[in-house]
């Protein structure tokens, strides 16, 4: 059996630190905005290249207080959105009192389109939201610029884009808001729900912190319309323990999904998802005709397999738009997630490619 992920062998590797820091926690049994997050807070900002960072309780409730913070709460106005990504990008684009504007993506790289972003630019226009999908950084440069000559917040959708670059830089040089999940899966994972925001802004963190512990400041005052998303000491002795083995991990992707691309070159059934420079290869997606045939031949041979995403926003219930997405639908009929995992073995990767035939 070869599984899309499994996070055992992260966890035997770094049993030393994560038992220390849950000791720590319990010894102090502070278990709510305590040393443990302050710390992670601290050390996932420099290890993201941003001046701060600010943990909320999902990656979700991350893209939510970003445009929250961003002054756009209960505005009604519209945020550009990719339809190929999760449906938790747009419910938090919901939660914020906005409104998806949904846009096609680029027929090659799967990510935001920047020609789409430029069409769709308006009066009614209050955010950009680029996705990073499966680790693959947006083109940050045009869309800095985009954002900033319509005079509208960029906020980044970085849930699967732990440690991404852009043009050499890190996400958090294009905007001050880069949300980040912490789901068990992510390269940077948690056991359990948990997410961040980096940021370079000393103003923005101080929004933050308001908007996600109820508008309080240390007391029982509330002085702005908040929410509760707070990230839990528990997650973060987990956290900062795995943090350190954050970059190896990630080059550890990075050079599983080259092989994937060197041995898939040949198979003319299987086009690959190109990834780019600064990628941190989240998830090896490919494109197939037969999509459910092929996966069927798969797991007959014990390989897992996923989809990332099977439904494009435009056709969500919660979303829906009489607009026509052709490259994200067509997109959604073929994609394929490949297991892709740290510790997992290149004899795996080969057996996989193998079962392609």
């Amino acid at each position: 059996m070869i599984p899309m992920f499994n996070m055992a062998p992260q966890l035997a590797a770094t049993e030393t630190e994560w038992k220390a820091n849950l000791c720590r926690m319990l010894e102090r049994m502070h278990f709510i905005n305590g040393e443990q997050v302050d710390a992670f807070e601290r050390e996932f900002a420099a290890a993201m290249g941003a001046k701060f960072a600010v943990g909320v309780g999902t990656g979700t409730a991350a893209i939510e207080l970003c445009l929250r913070a961003a002054g756009l709460t209960g505005s009604g106005r519209e945020v550009i959105v990719p339809a190929l990504t999760s449906l938790f990008s747009a419910q938090a684009i919901l939660a914020a009192g906005c409104v998806p504007r949904i846009a096609d993506v680029d027929p090659q790289t799967l990510l935001l389109d920047v020609k789409e972003v430029e069409r769709l630019l308006g009066r009614k226009t209050g955010a950009i939201l680029p996705v990073h999908l499966y680790g693959h950084s947006c083109d940050l440069v045009a869309l800095s610029k985009l954002a900033k000559e319509a005079g509208v917040a960029l906020v980044q959708d970085a849930c699967q884009a732990h440690g991404a670059r852009c043009a050499g830089r890190p996400l958090s040089d294009f905007s001050p808001y880069v949300a980040y999940s912490f789901y068990p899966t992510k390269n940077l994972g948690a056991l359990g729900d948990g997410g961040g925001i980096s940021t370079n802004r000393p103003g923005v963190v101080g929004k933050l912190k308001l908007l996600r512990d109820g508008g309080r400041r240390n007391d029982q005052l509330s002085r702005i319309p908040a929410i509760n998303s707070r990230l839990d000491e528990m997650q973060c002795c987990y956290l900062r323990a795995f943090l350190p083995r954050l970059e190896d991990w990630t080059a550890r992707r990075v050079r599983l999904a080259s092989l994937y691309d060197e041995l898939l070159r040949d198979k003319e059934e299987v086009r690959t998802v190109p990834g780019g420079e600064g990628s941190v290869d989240h998830l090896y997606v490919v494109r197939v005709k037969r999509r459910e045939k092929v996966r069927a031949r798969l797991g007959d041979r014990g390989i897992m397999t996923a989809i990332h995403y099977p439904v494009p926003l435009h056709r969500h219930p919660a979303f829906r738009s009489q607009e026509k997405f052709r490259h994200a639908e067509l997109a959604c009929r073929e994609i394929l997630s490949l297991p892709l995992w740290p510790f997992l073995a290149e004899e795996c990767v080969r057996e996989v490619v193998a079962a392609f035939g």
